[in-house]
């Protein structure tokens, strides 16, 4: 169970999380989304430990979040966050030597599923083959919980469906959570138990994607749009 209680976030005077409270259960898999700016990569960022709030809490399993939680979540920033001259063998060596729950095996097999040489190296990738080796090293930690922000941003639909493939293939959600930000939303909404819409650091509703469907008789997008004016209006 991950809990958010009041949680505020300021960058100076811009306010990047206003107030967030949030229950996020295990064995499902999350869509955090919003318009540019509403709060959805700070919002991971509390939640994996990497950005300290500036007030409120955040527990994973009934635990205060820290930076050592690193241990325990694996997250997946927006940002290129290795050394270029690495290859993708040299990634996951790394992984394996910062975290003590990476599975090289599985690692390589997600690899292959994505058809990605363990040999490439990464500055030499498109931006679609270095998100397919990102993904492969993130699903290769054993993780209970999976943060992942806008793990699709800027590919094309075809990679964008590989990866979608990669996480429903390697995620077991009988141990596992995976949350992920993304504007990707028709894509991912088959894949999507549950759905948290942000608007200026602040949660705007939180809906079971079935209550979505069978109460409004509207599509996903067609709901954000008419909750995120809605929300501008109030």
């Amino acid at each position: 169970m991950i809990e958010l209680n009041n949680v505020k976030k300021a960058y100076g005077s811009t306010k990047a999380l206003n107030g967030i409270n949030l229950r996020l259960e295990p064995g499902k898999i999350i869509g955090i989304a919003g318009e540019n700016g509403s709060g959805k990569s700070s919002l991971l960022k509390a939640i994996a430990g990497v950005s300290k709030i500036s007030s409120g809490s955040v527990l994973i399993d009934g635990k205060p979040v820290s930076r050592k939680d690193a241990a325990r979540i694996a997250y997946l920033p927006d940002a290129d966050m290795f050394y270029s001259y690495f290859t993708v063998g040299q990634l996951f060596s790394y992984y394996k030597s910062q975290f003590a729950d990476f599975n090289e095996t599985k690692a390589k097999e997600v690899l292959d599923f994505l058809e990605v040489p363990l040999s490439s190296k990464m500055k030499n990738l498109s931006k679609g083959m270095r998100g397919r080796a990102k993904m492969a090293a993130t699903l290769g930690r054993e993780s209970r919980y999976y943060l992942m922000d806008e793990p699709f941003s800027g590919l094309d639909p075809m990679v964008r469906s590989d990866l979608i493939k990669g996480l429903i293939r390697f995620t077991d959600l009988e141990r596992q959570t995976l949350i992920l930000s993304t504007h990707e939303i028709r894509e991912v909404e088959t894949l999507l138990d549950e759905l948290v819409l942000l608007k200026n650091g602040k949660v705007l509703a939180h809906r079971h994607l079935d209550e979505i469907r069978g109460e409004t008789g509207m599509d996903t997008v067609e709901w954000m749009t008419k909750e995120t004016k809605a929300g501008a209006a109030g």
